[in-house]
């Protein structure tokens, strides 16, 4: 099969996991007012979506790999830059999901001990919650310079057509914004994300129905 088509299904995939883990499973209950009592009521769901987590990081370290023969032709030192990016990439979300684990584990707490140790633990939840959005936030900034780097080597190898690897900069960046303006508590608004989910779709399907041309140098 082709490297392109490979790297098309694997890139669905984390898309799909991306959506599920932080849209259904983690973020409607991490992130909620009420979390320390609807974490510890879903406890299976945080831990799927921690183990979920760990296999898109690994996912995105197999489309690094797989991609690297190819990409390298064309910019030797992105390609590995790229690489290096997935791999602490990977090492974010394995620090998020910690954070994560440890909301779930003060939730469990709290759910035993609330009429003893209400104010304790309510304590102790919001500087855990305060931790875990700080490490999301960082898991999601680290995201947006392999996801560049991906782009760029895409856009500079011509592999795919320009304007899809354009658009997937264009998309990162906005992310990148919105990021940036919510760590300094200055949100735009989430919608700068929605186009990194366009961008990575039209990807999936080009790559899906035409691989990648090594040959293809047209613009």
């Amino acid at each position: 099969m082709n490297k392109g088509k490979t790297a098309g299904i694997l890139l669905l995939i984390s898309f799909i996991l991306g959506v599920v883990i932080y849209q259904i499973l983690q973020g409607p209950l991490l992130f909620a007012d009420d979390f320390l009592t609807t974490t510890s009521e879903n406890k299976n769901r945080i831990i799927t979506s921690t183990v979920l987590g760990l296999l898109n990081g690994v996912i995105t370290i197999a489309i690094a790999v797989l991609v690297l023969p190819v990409f390298k032709q064309y910019n030797f030192s992105l390609s590995f830059l790229y690489l290096s990016f997935t791999i602490v990439n990977f090492a974010m979300i394995a620090i998020d999901n910690v954070s994560a684990l440890s909301i779930l584990e003060l939730s469990l707490s709290h759910s035993k001990y609330e009429a003893d140790n209400d104010g304790a633990l309510g304590i102790i939840g919001e500087l855990l919650y305060q931790k875990h959005w700080w490490t999301h936030y960082m898991s999601l900034l680290s995201s947006s310079f392999y996801l560049f780097t991906f782009y760029l080597l895409f856009y500079q190898s011509k592999l795919i057509p320009k304007i899809i690897s354009l658009f997937g900069l264009i998309a990162v960046s906005m992310m990148f914004i919105e990021i940036m303006s919510s760590i300094f508590g200055q949100s735009i608004g989430m919608i700068l994300m929605l186009p990194l989910g366009i961008a990575q779709l039209s990807l999936v399907g080009w790559l899906l129905i035409k691989g990648i041309n090594q040959q293809n140098n047209s613009k």
